[in-house]
């Protein structure tokens, strides 16, 4: 859901349990509601040292459409107990659902990032509301990159000899994948681990694009092995997906 001016105006109308509506009720997906100005700083910083918390936007082109607009008013996190579930609230859309764990398991992670977001749709249409979505762009985010499925499936990797091979990139394009550092879009790699992510978000299903990740990370590990064991990946090319 992308930010809009009218936070502040319809923020006056609610009270924050209305606002914030508690989730713990629905399939434990949500406990508590934590609002960004409640935080200290050191609770801030540890949230989003461990990739749980997003950070103030300082981006030009961000401040200049109003995501600054009233920080840190009206922002805030939802997560359950073990964090592996959680809502950014009016970070750069009005809502951010991330579904995250460590290892592998990437089919448990898109399940519980299915249902929860069924949980809160329901929420939502219990009020009328509902996500905005066209046929034509799919659902309408802030960010044009996002519009379609709005759905970025991401893993975290370390590729320290694949990633200096001079294919690496091709390799990617090859997969339909992105790679970033851990630390968010614009951040370097560190010690050889990224953040691979499908390129695209239109023209295929959820479903086609977590699976396109889960094959693409599979191969680049197998890339990763020939190299560290001094063996060409040549015969691992994929072709164009």
């Amino acid at each position: 859901m992308p930010f809009g001016n009218t936070h502040n105006k319809l923020k006056m109308n609610y009270s924050a349990e209305q606002e914030y509506p508690d989730l713990s009720q629905h399939n434990n997906h949500m406990a508590k509601y934590y609002a960004l100005k409640n935080m200290t700083d050191d609770e801030q910083q540890q949230l989003i040292d461990d990739h749980f918390l997003f950070d103030k936007p300082v981006s030009p082109l961000l401040l200049a459409s109003g995501m600054g607009r009233d920080w840190p008013d009206g922002r805030g996190i939802w997560h359950n107990d073990g964090k592996t579930f959680l809502v950014w609230v009016n970070e750069e859309d009005h809502l951010r659902v991330i579904s995250m764990q460590k290892g592998g398991n990437m089919k448990e992670v898109f399940h519980r990032f299915c249902t929860g977001l069924t949980k809160i749709e329901t929420l939502f249409k219990d009020k009328g509301h509902e996500f905005m979505w066209n046929e034509h762009l799919g659902y309408v985010l802030t960010c044009p990159s996002n519009l379609g499925t709005g759905l970025r499936a991401g893993v975290h990797v370390k590729l320290p000899n694949m990633s200096k091979h001079e294919k690496f990139s091709e390799v990617l394009k090859r997969l339909r994948l992105q790679k970033r550092g851990t630390g968010g879009v614009d951040t370097a790699a560190v010690g050889g681990v990224f953040d691979i992510s499908n390129a695209d978000r239109l023209g295929f299903s959820e479903v086609e694009l977590v699976q396109m990740v889960v094959d693409g990370v599979k191969t680049l590990v197998e890339m990763e092995k020939r190299l560290e064991g001094g063996q060409s990946f040549n015969d691992l090319m994929p072709d164009q997906k």
